[in-house]
């Protein structure tokens, strides 16, 4: 199967890197698997450098994080809903016999490293780029703090660390320095329960299909995938998850797209109004002579 075909080339990858392009990678992270210990945000603050973020205990949750941002480039969430983990085939709760009606939802969070990534599109300094592996990197020599990218990502990942001034954007780099030398990244080596499989992402795809089969089968009502799809509104996500609810519940926008999609279009009706505009003061100006 080609990259065009399965859904994993984008504008810069493979093309621009010619025979130093390697398979495209990614994460596939499987909530059904994760039990909240965050070896995972432990292990990526260590190896990257990422300061201390406050670690503020909200009292609504164990989730001392709160979400992604400069300093915290995995997040774990903890749901908590009144609701059995798993129904059986006639429908009732396969969890009634020990009368439990009570389930945690604990999911690891990072950036998507969308195949469409609007953050790249819009740096105007060349400081987000796209890797031979088809991930999305800051360049933090490069970034000169101007923002842009903030609002362009549709997850709210990027943000500016504030941490003495410094004013720059950071995000997760899917562990460049390791993964271009053939390692896995951090937080999927700490993971203990490989909750976070890192891979090539077409083979993550096909496992993560096969994954939701068994875990629906096994009565996960709910299950489903986000971010596999390449139809979707970014082309796919790179860090893609299987989830047990909504997107909504772990905190994640439903129908996620890229946000530059209508720029041209923009910038098209802008010409056009600007020439009508220009048009129509030359009527008046030539009509008034008469």
């Amino acid at each position: 199967m080609t990259d065009a075909a399965n859904g994993t080339r984008t504008e810069a990858w493979p093309d621009s890197y010619g025979a130093e392009a390697q398979p495209r990678m990614g994460f596939f992270t499987d909530t059904t698997l994760c039990i909240g210990c965050k070896a995972c945000e432990v292990a990526c603050k260590e190896w990257n450098l990422v300061p201390e973020d406050g670690l503020v205990f909200g009292g609504t949750s164990y989730d001392n994080s709160g979400g992604l941002g400069a300093n915290t480039w995995r997040h774990v969430a903890f749901i908590e809903q009144q609701k059995p983990l798993r129904v059986s085939s006639d429908g009732e709760s396969a969890a009634a016999v020990d009368d439990e009606q009570f389930r945690w939802l604990m999911s690891s969070d990072v950036c998507k490293h969308c195949t469409h990534s609007a953050c790249l599109d819009v740096c105007p300094t060349g400081a987000i780029m796209r890797t031979e592996l088809g991930t999305v990197v800051v360049q933090a020599d490069v970034c000169n703090g101007c923002g842009y990218c903030v609002p362009a990502c549709p997850f709210g990942v990027l943000d500016r660390r504030e941490i003495e001034d410094d004013g720059r954007v950071f995000k997760c780099t899917l562990c460049y320095d390791r993964t271009r030398e053939g390692l896995t990244p951090a937080c999927a080596q700490a993971c203990p329960t490989e909750s976070i499989q890192y891979g090539p992402l077409d083979e993550l795809r096909e496992r993560a299909a096969a994954r939701l089969e068994t875990v629906t089968g096994q009565g996960y009502e709910g299950a489903r995938l986000y971010g596999e799809d390449p139809g979707d509104g970014v082309g796919g996500f790179g860090a893609f998850f299987l989830l047990l609810d909504e997107p909504e519940v772990y905190g994640l926008p439903p129908a996620p797209f890229d946000t530059t999609r209508d720029v041209g279009q923009m910038w098209r009706d802008a010409a056009a109004a600007a020439a009508a505009l220009a048009l129509g003061a030359l009527a008046c100006v030539f009509g008034s002579r008469r």
